[in-house]
C-alpha cells in the first residue's frame, strides 16, 4: 500500500487548486468571454451577438467546429439559431445546436462544447446564451395531463416560480427583511461596479434599431442607437426603500417577494469561446481561464430556488476542492429568498459571492444568464488576480447546476 501511494504521489504530485492550475495540451480552455448589456427594452439579437463573437474572438469563423445555443422562451429556436449564424457572417459548414434547461441552459450550452472539445471531437466551439424576454414573455408551464397532475410533485413542476420563491422563505425562515437586505446590497455592488468601470471589459456594445412612437400624431419612426452600459441598476437603492414595495405574491406562504428583492425580467445574450490550450497556443490568444467541471442535480420542486445548496459542493467535489479554495461565486439572484438561504447554507463569505451585484440589480435573461455569470466572473477573477470561480444557478422545476473554472496563472 505504501509503494503504491509512492507511485501515485509521483504521478500526481498536485492536488487541490495547484493540480487544476496544471497546464496541459488538452485543457479546455475559454480565450473570449463578452456579453451585452443587459437591458429591460427591446435591444440586441442573437444575429447581433454572433456578428459581436466574429469581431472580438480572433479566430476564422469558418474554424469553429460548433456552435451551442442557450434559450428558454425563443420560440422555434433551431430556425432563429441557424439563420442568425448564417446572417452574421459564420459559413454554411459551421453546424449548430439549441440546449434548453431554463435558467442554466447558457452553462449546459458552455458544458456541451467543453465536452465536444474533451472528447476530441471539435477543437474550437462557440457556447452563447441569449435572451429576448421583452419580445417573448414568459407563458408559464402548458397544460398537463390528468395522469401527470395526480402526482403531487409533478404537479408542483407546473407552479409559477414565485410560489417557489414563497416555499422557500417560509420552509427555511427567510424574513423580508433578510431578503430586502441582500436585494440591496445587490445594487449598490451592481452601482459600485459600473461606475468604477468594472463591467466595460465585459460588455461590448450593441448598435440597434428602436422605435419611437409620436406623442401627437402616434407616428412610428425608427432610429439606431448604441448600447453600452445595463440599464436595470437602480442607483441609490437602500433596504428601507425596498421595505417600501409591496409584496408581489401575498396569495402564497409569507408574501415576502417583491419586485425590487427578486431579479428582473431583462433581454440580453453573452458568449464564450473554448477551445484545446494547444490551439489557443497555436494561434497566439490569451487565455482566460479553463473549465474543469460541471455538476448538475435534482431536487424538490417546490423549492428549486435552493439548487445551488446541492449542485455546488457536488462540483467541488468533482474538482477536488473545498468551499475555502474558490476565490469568487457567482450566484445567480431568481429570488432573494433562495439566495439568502444558499449563501447562509454553504456558510459562504459574502465578500467571495456576487461581488458586482446580481440578476436582483442586473437582470436575469433565462438562457443568457449561465453564460453572463461565466463573463463577469472570469473578468472579476482576473481583476482580483485570483484563481478559482464556481458559477451556480437553480433551475426551474426542482434542479441546480454549478462549474468549477480555473484562471490561468
Amino acid at each position: 500500500m505504501q509503494r503504491l501511494m509512492q507511485i501515485s504521489s509521483h504521478l500526481y504530485p498536485l492536488a487541490g487548486v495547484a493540480a487544476l492550475q496544471e497546464k496541459r495540451p488538452d485543457d479546455v480552455v475559454v480565450t473570449m468571454a463578452i456579453r451585452s448589456p443587459l437591458t429591460k427594452a427591446k435591444k440586441g439579437a442573437l444575429k447581433d451577438a454572433l456578428q459581436q463573437v466574429i469581431a472580438y474572438s480572433h479566430v476564422d469563423p469558418a474554424s469553429v467546429g460548433d456552435i451551442c445555443v442557450g434559450t428558454v422562451l425563443t420560440p422555434d429556436p433551431v430556425y432563429h439559431a441557424r439563420s442568425a449564424a448564417l446572417a452574421a457572417g459564420f459559413p454554411e459548414t459551421v453546424p449548430i445546436q439549441v440546449v434548453n434547461r431554463f435558467c442554466s441552459s447558457g452553462l449546459m450550452a458552455t458544458t456541451i462544447i467543453a465536452n465536444q472539445i474533451r472528447s476530441g471531437q471539435i477543437e474550437i466551439g462557440l457556447a452563447v446564451g441569449v435572451e429576448s424576454m421583452s419580445q417573448n414573455p414568459d407563458k408559464g408551464a402548458p397544460p398537463q395531463s390528468e395522469s401527470i397532475s395526480a402526482n403531487a410533485t409533478a404537479k408542483d413542476c407546473l407552479a409559477p416560480m414565485g410560489w417557489t420563491s414563497e416555499n422557500v422563505a417560509q420552509d427555511y425562515n427567510i424574513s423580508r427583511d433578510d431578503m430586502d437586505n441582500f436585494a440591496a446590497q445587490s445594487f449598490q455592488r451592481a452601482e459600485h461596479a459600473e461606475k468604477s468601470g468594472y463591467f466595460t471589459k465585459e460588455i461590448v456594445p450593441f448598435t440597434v434599431s428602436v422605435n419611437d412612437k409620436d406623442p401627437v400624431t402616434g407616428t412610428t419612426s425608427r432610429r439606431r442607437v448604441t448600447v453600452t452600459k445595463d440599464d436595470g441598476i437602480r442607483y441609490g437603492t437602500t433596504k428601507e426603500n425596498l421595505l417600501k414595495i409591496r409584496s408581489a405574491f401575498p396569495q402564497w406562504g409569507y408574501g415576502r417577494t417583491t419586485g425590487g428583492n427578486a431579479c428582473q425580467i431583462t433581454d440580453g445574450a453573452a458568449a464564450v469561446l473554448l477551445m484545446t490550450r494547444r490551439k489557443a497556443e497555436a494561434l497566439g490568444l490569451t487565455i482566460l481561464g479553463k473549465h474543469v467541471s460541471t455538476a448538475v442535480t435534482g431536487l424538490p420542486p417546490r423549492v428549486m430556488g435552493i439548487g445551488p445548496v446541492y449542485a455546488i459542493p457536488m462540483v467541488l467535489k468533482n474538482a477536488g476542492l473545498d468551499v475555502s479554495d474558490v476565490d469568487l461565486f457567482e450566484i445567480n439572484e431568481a429570488f432573494a429568498s433562495q439566495y439568502v438561504y444558499c449563501v447562509q447554507k454553504l456558510g459562504l463569505n459574502l465578500d467571495k459571492v456576487n461581488v458586482n451585484g446580481g440578476a436582483i440589480a442586473l437582470g436575469h435573461p433565462h438562457g443568457c444568464t449561465g453564460v453572463r455569470l461565466i463573463v463577469t466572473g472570469l473578468s472579476e477573477l482576473q481583476r482580483r488576480n485570483g484563481k478559482v470561480l464556481v458559477t451556480s444557478m437553480c433551475i426551474g422545476t426542482g434542479m441546480g447546476a454549478a462549474a468549477v473554472f480555473v484562471r490561468d496563472a
